[in-house]
């Protein structure tokens, strides 16, 4: 799988998300199948949070490791941003780390924007990476004036990427905020790349213009979706399943590589904007 470089980690441009598992007992067989499925495929990269399930889908996560090479895994969380200041955050990302079964975090994220200054946070991730709970740190749902005044801080630019939603009906951050990752060499993960549900989802999924390049590529209108995530030089996608079918689909999807037709085809159906559009959150 192609790789990208960022504050000395090489991170997949694939992974698994975890939001919304961990949440049901019952499930729980299904949902650990399927992260155990991705792994199987090649899937070395989860993303997970505090948040979730409040603290069930790091604990479903460290289940699913545990049988692995920790070493070969990429293990991304996010701490809640009231709990991104001094008096929090280490207890948070010991916590997470225990429910993870782990000793280190290669990515730890402020989750979104909160009333702790930048400066704090960053001063404290720091002082984590520094004890070697982590190796590197990001941000999530920051949008391009905050990603300026994280740069301005002193060691704001060790920020390794900002994970941000983007897929074919949420294409806000091509303007201004995707661009400017790319100029400073900097990965935009995004989550919800297949879009969450609802009426939205359904108008990708029969698109017709999904549908004919799916047809094109002999493909599914979720793989084509992912592949157009992917289309960005500098984007890494982590969706969620909690079915070991669906994420061999995922991971099969990295057979398609689309063309610049193919995303001209798709652009007029979801076209490209035209101008500033805040970030999507769901």
């Amino acid at each position: 799988m192609e790789m990208l470089q960022t504050a000395g980690l090489k991170l997949p441009r694939m992974g698994l998300g975890t939001w919304y598992l961990g949440e049901s007992v019952r499930k729980e067989n299904a949902e650990l199948e399927a992260l155990r499925t991705g792994i199987e495929l090649g899937i070395t990269l989860f993303d997970t949070a505090e948040m979730y399930g409040d603290g069930g889908a790091e604990r479903l996560l460290g289940k699913a490791i545990k049988p692995y090479d920790r070493s070969k895994l990429q293990i991304v969380s996010k701490v809640y941003p009231h709990n991104a200041g001094r008096n929090h955050i280490f207890q948070s990302c010991e916590n997470s780390l225990r429910r993870l079964g782990t000793d280190y975090l290669d990515v730890y994220l402020l989750h979104w924007r909160g009333s702790v200054p930048l400066a704090e946070t960053v001063d404290c991730m720091e002082e984590l990476k520094a004890q070697g709970k982590i190796r590197a740190w990001g941000v999530s749902n920051l949008d391009t004036d905050d990603m300026d005044e994280l740069e301005a801080v002193r060691n704001g630019g060790n920020c390794a990427l900002d994970q941000v939603l983007y897929h074919l009906g949420s294409r806000g951050i091509e303007y201004d905020l995707l661009p400017w990752t790319q100029q400073r060499g900097m990965p935009v993960m995004t989550y919800c790349p297949l879009a969450q549900g609802g009426r939205l989802r359904r108008g990708l999924l029969g698109s017709s213009a999904v549908k004919k390049t799916a047809g094109k590529y002999q493909a599914t209108p979720i793989q084509i979706l992912l592949a157009f995530v992917l289309y960005q030089d500098n984007t890494i996608a982590i969706p969620r399943s909690g079915s070991a079918a669906h994420v061999r689909e995922l991971v099969d999807s990295l057979r398609v590589t689309l063309t610049a037709e193919d995303i001209a085809l798709l652009s007029k159906d979801f076209p490209a904007p035209t101008r500033k559009t805040y970030l999507d959150i769901v």
